[in-house]
């Protein structure tokens, strides 16, 4: 009897325990699925945010990836990055198509495990174009073919379907003699579709995962500032400053604000788009040098000839470059609308800045922070004060420009040298000066 008791007792305890330990048991079971977006074009920055989002998932250990697409395409470079990232990934990446998956969307798709797509849905039409809309010359094509199949062939799906994405040739009995484009069902029919579904829960229902804990990817407020900064009205902002502060420490040399402003400037227009992959290395090593053969030619070099155009071309240059994505200057994919917007916008930030300067030059000069900046106390001999050096005799009188001024230099008059300092503008090596007046150390002078 009292073996029973005991027996009865042990059981309880076994039963009491087994039943704590199967919530913990349960939640230690519970599925992690990563949600992740791509809602626009395949470009540089939908590749850094798969990159982002992909290493996010790994960081919270999630046992699944969920990406939700609909886009009309893009860039081929940066579709073929995301497709080695996903095929590369250890865990399960599910898509699921709301509506469209063509061009490099339907590469992206096709190196998912599962693709799940919307009743009214489409997936194909992947021939790669040039930046006039039209078909790219064979060799892209013939990649864009040999991708689209191996792709296929490593999740087990039918290449000969996935190469008559990219061109009709290659199989006509489904297209017509038309580039493929497969619907919902004609996907599902045909082993390009894993599934129906009308929402990410209907998804996650047919993956068995309708328990699982969802985590949203979303881009953190230092990316979601670099996307801000990407802004073209921000980045026309931001060419204005740069141009503008240079223009006015070149005015003012010595005074770092101006200087200090185009600086910051620079690093913030160019930072985002060598962090979302436009600006290549090259690229802002060829903004760096054109800033320094435009401080030779003003600081060193007399008179404004090849070494500042130089300069000036190079700046340019790279800035149109840094805002679209040429591969080594190839501009096969690069539409012409980009090429034209960022050439309009660093042109606009250009003459803005000329503007900006012309309109504000005085007020800034004149501004209480200048003031602070410069000394603006005046000697007169009237007050007594008396210079070492008095240059009064020498007003109105003309000499010759013995350096380039800008604005301050050295002028000859007479056999001897003078510190001068021009009253505006800059005078070139060898030009007649006139004297305007004199202050404790140099002379004012103008063009004759």
């Amino acid at each position: 009897m009292k073996s029973d008791s005991k027996r009865w007792h042990y059981s309880f305890l076994y039963l009491l325990t087994l039943f704590l330990m199967l919530p913990a048991a349960a939640q230690a079971q519970k599925q992690k699925v990563l949600l992740m977006e791509i809602k626009s074009e395949i470009d540089p920055r939908t590749n850094r945010y798969t990159e982002l989002a992909l290493n996010h998932a790994t960081e919270i250990k999630a046992d699944h990836v969920l990406l939700v697409l609909d886009t009309f395409g893009g860039a081929l470079n940066d579709a073929d990055e995301i497709r080695k990232r996903i095929l590369e990934y250890p865990k399960p990446v599910y898509v699921f198509i709301n509506k469209n998956a063509a061009s490099a969307g339907a590469l992206i798709s096709l190196a998912c495990d599962s693709i799940y797509m919307a009743p009214g849905a489409n997936i194909g039409a992947a021939t790669v174009v040039g930046a006039n809309g039209e078909a790219a010359p064979g060799k892209y094509q013939s990649y864009m073919r040999s991708i689209m199949r191996s792709t296929a062939e490593a999740q087990g799906r039918n290449p000969h379907l996935a190469e008559a994405m990219v061109e009709a040739s290659v199989d006509s009995t489904l297209s017509a003699d038309q580039v493929l484009t497969l619907t919902t069902s004609e996907a599902l029919k045909y082993g390009f579709c894993d599934g129906i579904a009308t929402t990410v829960d209907d998804v996650l229902k047919q993956v068995n995962l309708q328990d699982a804990e969802i985590v949203r990817y979303e881009l953190s407020t230092t990316n979601k500032i670099i996307s801000f900064f990407l802004n073209p009205f921000v980045s026309g902002i931001l060419l204005l400053l740069i141009m503008g502060g240079l223009y006015f420490e070149l005015q003012t040399p010595g005074v770092g604000f101006p200087l200090a402003a185009a600086i910051v400037a620079g690093v913030l227009y160019l930072t985002p788009y060598y962090l979302n992959g436009l600006a290549e290395n090259w690229e802002i090593l060829l903004f760096i040098v054109g800033l320094i053969l435009i401080g030779i030619e003003v600081l060193v070099i007399p008179g404004f000839g090849i070494t500042g155009i130089s300069g000036i071309i190079l700046v340019f240059v790279s800035l149109v470059l840094v805002m679209i994505n040429n591969q080594n200057f190839d501009f096969t994919f690069v539409p012409s609308s980009a090429i034209m917007q960022s050439m309009v916008s660093v042109l606009l930030g250009m003459i803005g800045a000329v503007i900006l300067v012309a309109l504000t030059w005085k007020r800034f000069a004149a501004s209480r922070t200048m003031q602070r900046m410069v000394l603006n106390n005046t000697f007169e001999s009237s007050e007594g004060y008396q210079s070492s050096a008095d240059s009064s005799h020498l007003v109105g009188r003309t000499g010759i420009a013995h350096t380039r001024m800008a604005p301050t230099g050295k002028v000859m008059i007479e056999d001897t040298l003078y510190d001068a300092q021009a009253r505006e503008g800059f005078i070139e090596k060898g030009e007649t000066v006139e004297v305007l007046n004199h202050s404790t150390f140099s002379l004012i002078v103008k063009k004759a």
